[in-house]
């Protein structure tokens, strides 16, 4: 399939990259907003080298050689680390306005994600070469039909955008971080470190220890790393294949039920940022740890019938 006269599968790599470089301009005008106001906070120059540099990784990444973005990296690491980044100069919503608008739309306000998330379906199956790249575009879609709906410009949806991204702070690169922490750990071979300390714990390998051992594996090293995707080969490689795949398991069975014993840990971690830490920022919470708090229980509830269903289902 061509898409501008382009074969697909050349040309969604290439919009990939727009993306990215969109999302850098968003931090390049945050920093833009943060040196405009003249604040005495001594962490506002920190703020715009945090904002600066993250803008230029994500828009100039693939121009940087590796050594100068492993650096940068550090740099903004170091500033996350010494609290070195603030909230200064972003738009503050005013209550009776925010009200008025969530009475006028009511439910309306869903339609643009909901879009996003059927037309990334939609194109998905329509041009399997999208790969990833598709929910950039699907994004753009709902960002505009959410200016249609409430009837801002362009100004108006670049400071909302700030406001959103100053709140979800150094939270806002963990995912890249944490999703290169896990291609390192399975290069790394630390699928067979844990495999080797797993039978030194297990004394009897039986189906029922195999699916304790790969369903906890997967919630523990979930909420290590903050991402199931990223424990799924680790665990896998080191757990699921030796402990259950050897012994009869379905593969295909005890890979998905471990792959969502993953999302249990996820909710007991604050390293899961996008899902624990986000709203905390967002909704301007107190404390700091009332996501998980909130969901803890129910993770527990689903992580005892993960183990429950990989020995009598995948068996």
């Amino acid at each position: 399939m061509n898409i501008f006269g382009m074969p697909a599968a050349e040309f969604f790599p290439k919009f990939m990259e727009f993306i990215f470089i969109v999302m850098g301009i968003q931090f390049f005008y945050t920093a833009f907003r943060v040196l405009r106001i003249r604040d005495n906070d001594p962490k506002r120059i920190t703020t715009i080298i945090f904002w600066v540099i993250l803008g230029v990784l994500f828009a100039f990444g693939k121009l940087i050689p590796p050594m100068i973005a492993g650096i940068l990296v550090v740099i903004i690491g170091i500033l996350s680390l010494i609290n070195g980044i603030v909230v200064i100069g972003s738009v503050e919503n005013d209550e009776k306005d925010s009200i008025d608008g969530s009475n006028r739309l009511g439910n309306k306000i869903f339609i643009p994600v909901i879009l996003m998330a059927v037309l990334a379906i939609v194109f998905a199956k329509l041009i399997p070469e999208s790969g990833s790249s598709i929910l950039g575009f699907t994004a753009i879609i709902g960002v505009i039909v959410a200016m249609i709906m409430t009837k801002s410009g362009v100004s108006e949806m670049m400071k909302q955008s700030d406001r959103l991204v100053q709140q979800v702070g150094a939270i806002s690169i963990l995912p890249q971080l944490l999703g290169a922490l896990g291609a390192i750990f399975t290069a790394a071979g630390v699928g067979e470190v844990i495999a080797g300390i797993i039978k030194g714990v297990i004394p009897t390998v039986s189906p029922m220890s195999g699916s304790i051992a790969y369903v906890l594996g997967m919630v523990i090293f979930t909420a290590i790393m903050g991402n199931a995707f990223a424990a799924f080969t680790v665990i896998t490689a080191g757990i699921g294949v030796p402990f259950v795949m050897a012994q009869g398991g379905d593969p295909a069975i005890a890979g998905a039920l471990a792959m969502t014993a993953g999302y249990c840990g996820t909710l007991l971690t604050p390293m899961a940022g996008n899902f624990n830490i986000l709203p905390i920022g967002v909704l301007n919470m107190s404390d700091k740890n009332g996501v998980i708090k909130e969901q803890a229980p129910f993770a527990i509830i689903m992580i005892i019938a993960h183990i429950l269903l990989m020995r009598y289902w995948a068996f």
